[in-house]
């Protein structure tokens, strides 16, 4: 039974969760929290402070503990609002890694929202109508739209109840003036998604985290007699309470019940964000989940590890219409490149043998073939290394940004130039995708040959390996492929220095 571990490390609180997968399903065995604050200093002076550094390590180091204990099989650590924010993110990376080993992702917004969206959807039966799912950390705040467990649209905004409390809070309770400047800056990042959400008329709103968990039980204490559900806050609950709680001082917040002592320090700004979404978006309410980050970083890992999960099938669409869009963006030629794929692909399965590659490089030598001409968007001059730059750096939804880079370097040598240990394409990746990376870059080469003349006469490709030499078949249109194969001959002598087989062709 595999065993999975996701550490969550927000700009409020780090979290852990692992969980085994017993019989296609994941089945949690520990959970940890710890408030630790990263985002305070940042958010302030744009730093991570040494101490919340030295706090977040200490934590992080005891759940490096736990997730040994569990044996798990793979970790996966990741880095949210603060981090993206800190000037001296790397400081911190270095300290993790010297005190765990782990290497944490510093994920976009986007990511972030795309893995809480996966988190719900994986273990949440929603309807079939539109799905708002607003998550709201310490340092921003996602909202995502969705329709049968598809993400339609997303945008992170820098609404995090704890930069809030930083920017615009001093006093306690808050004065009316720092309040009302807080509502005006939030009403500010809504107000330009207020169009485009409203009129998608939502039908459910699910909210994710600790202050939409807070506000539920408040709500579930104080105004019993207007909750239809448990663990759902009206519009005029919401009203009610955001009225009620400003006027509290600290003390009386944490004897609020409901409010932890921390959360109490920082649910006043946090409160506003979704005061002001539910009455911006004319929504009824929302209902409070468990679920998140880490639920949605456990679901990626089970479909990494097996394709055929639902959550695996739904990551696969969901990259799909990623590519398709960033390459559609920067003009490729998408008959071509799907051309270039579909060839490229058959390589990869019939000489497994001979590549000897890892199953998941036939998604990442797809998603190269798709986007390999994306650079001369910019110019045919350098085109290469412009769609390297291109992949490495978009928001391609789906894909970590090690996996884009590792796409990138891919697509980055199938011109002229082959690769080299100490290019930064190279020397960016780990060092067991630079030996894996050189064996999917020759197997694109040689599908571009195949299609070298971008009128598709190479129908197909049939491989066969034998002792010393790989001899190659082309089924092709009427008229031959004469270009091609001159095409694909030419890439004997690399082909040779990658798998130490002679490239030869059959007669036709």
């Amino acid at each position: 039974m595999p065993t999975f571990a996701a550490v969550d490390v927000g700009s409020n609180s780090v979290r852990l969760k692992i969980a085994k997968l017993v019989h296609g399903r994941l089945q949690t065995v520990h959970e940890d929290r710890e408030v630790t604050r990263l985002g305070e200093s940042v958010f302030r002076s744009g730093m991570v402070a040494p101490e919340a550094i030295g706090q977040t390590v200490k934590v992080l180091s005891r759940f490096h503990r736990a997730a040994t204990a569990a044996g798990a099989d793979r970790v996966r650590v990741v880095a949210t609002s603060a981090l993206r924010d800190a000037r001296n993110s790397s400081s911190f990376l270095e300290w993790v890694r010297s005190a765990t080993g782990w290497r944490p992702e510093i994920i976009t917004g986007i990511e972030e929202g795309r893995l809480i969206h996966l988190g719900v959807i994986s273990h949440t039966r929603v309807g079939a109508g539109p799905l708002l799912l607003v998550d709201l950390g310490g340092g921003s705040c996602e909202l995502t739209v969705s329709e049968e467990g598809q993400v339609r649209s997303m945008v992170s905004l820098p609404l995090g109840a704890v930069r809030l409390t930083e920017e615009f809070i001093q006093n306690d309770p808050p004065k009316k003036k720092e309040l009302e400047r807080l509502r005006q800056f939030i009403a500010e990042e809504t107000g330009r998604w207020e169009q485009r959400i409203r009129r998608r008329g939502m039908s459910q709103v699910i909210a994710t985290s600790g202050t939409a968990a807070a506000l539920a039980a408040l709500a579930e204490h104080v105004t019993k007699a207007s909750q239809r559900k448990r663990n759902y806050v009206t519009r005029s609950a919401m009203a009610k309470l955001i009225s009620d709680i400003s006027k509290k001082n600290l003390a009386q917040r944490q004897a609020t019940p409901g409010v932890g002592p921390r959360r109490a320090e920082i649910i006043i700004a946090g409160a506003h964000v979704y005061a002001d979404i539910v009455e911006r978006f004319e929504l009824p309410g929302f209902a409070y989940s468990p679920l998140g980050l880490r639920d949605g970083m456990l679901a990626q890992m089970v479909a990494d590890f097996d394709r055929r999960t639902a959550a695996g099938r739904r990551i696969e669409e969901e990259r799909e219409a990623g590519l398709m869009e960033t390459a559609k963006h920067y003009g490729a030629d998408m008959r071509y490149a799907e051309h270039v794929r579909g060839l490229a692909l058959s390589l990869f399965r019939q000489l497994k043998a001979v590549h000897q590659l890892p199953p998941e490089y036939e998604g990442w030598l797809s998603a190269a073939a798709i986007m390999q001409e994306v650079g001369s968007f910019i110019n045919r001059s350098g085109r290469h290394r412009h769609a390297y730059y291109i992949i490495a750096n978009s928001e391609i939804f789906g894909f970590t940004t090690e996996q884009r880079r590792l796409i990138a370097a891919i697509a980055r040598y199938v011109g002229k130039s082959r690769p080299s240990p100490q290019d930064r394409a190279l020397r960016v990746l780990t060092p067991r995708d630079r030996q894996m990376v050189p064996r999917a870059i020759m197997l694109l080469r040689m599908a571009r040959a195949l299609n070298q003349g971008r009128k598709n006469a190479v129908l197909d490709v049939v491989a066969k390996a034998k002792d010393s030499a790989v001899e190659f078949r082309l089924p092709t249109k009427r008229g031959g492929a004469e270009l091609e194969a001159w095409s694909l001959l030419k890439e004997k002598n690399y082909f040779r220095e990658v798998f130490g087989r002679d490239l030869a062709l059959a007669d036709s």
